[in-house]
C-alpha cells in the first residue's frame, strides 16, 4: 500500500502522536519516567549487555502497549461514545495489556537490580 505523504511527513505525524502521549497522557508520563529511573540505575549499576537487553525491551513493550491502549481508547470512544458493555470490555482489555507487561517489567527489574544491591 502506498502512502499518501513523504517519509518526512510520517516521521512529523508520529512524533506529533508522542507529544500527544507525553503532555496527554498521565500513564505514558509515569512509565517513562520509571523507564529513566531504570536505566539511570542501570548506568550506575554497570549492568551487563545481556541485562541490558532485557530493560531495553521490557521499557519498549511497556511503552508501545500503552500507545496501544490510549489509541484503542480513542476509537473506542469514536465508535462508541454511550457507554456499552463492549466498549467497556475493549477499553479494559487493552489496559490490562498495560498492567500485565508492567508487572512483568516489575519481576525483570528485581531480577536485575536486587542483587545489585547487595
Amino acid at each position: 500500500m502506498e502512502s499518501k505523504h513523504s517519509i518526512l511527513k510520517s516521521f512529523q505525524f508520529a512524533f506529533e502522536g508522542l507529544k500527544e502521549a507525553v503532555t496527554k497522557g498521565r500513564n505514558f508520563r509515569i512509565q517513562i519516567s520509571l523507564g529513566l529511573l531504570a536505566v539511570f540505575l542501570g548506568l550506575i549499576f554497570k549492568i551487563s549487555e545481556l541485562e541490558w537487553l532485557h530493560l531495553i525491551l521490557i521499557i519498549t513493550l511497556v511503552l508501545i502497549l500503552e500507545l496501544i491502549n490510549t489509541s484503542l481508547e480513542a476509537i473506542v470512544d469514536i465508535v462508541s461514545p454511550e457507554i456499552s458493555e463492549n466498549a467497556r470490555v475493549a477499553k479494559d482489555v487493552a489496559a490490562a495489556t498495560v498492567l500485565i507487561a508492567s508487572v512483568a517489567s516489575i519481576f525483570i527489574g528485581a531480577i536485575i537490580f536486587i542483587p545489585k544491591f547487595f
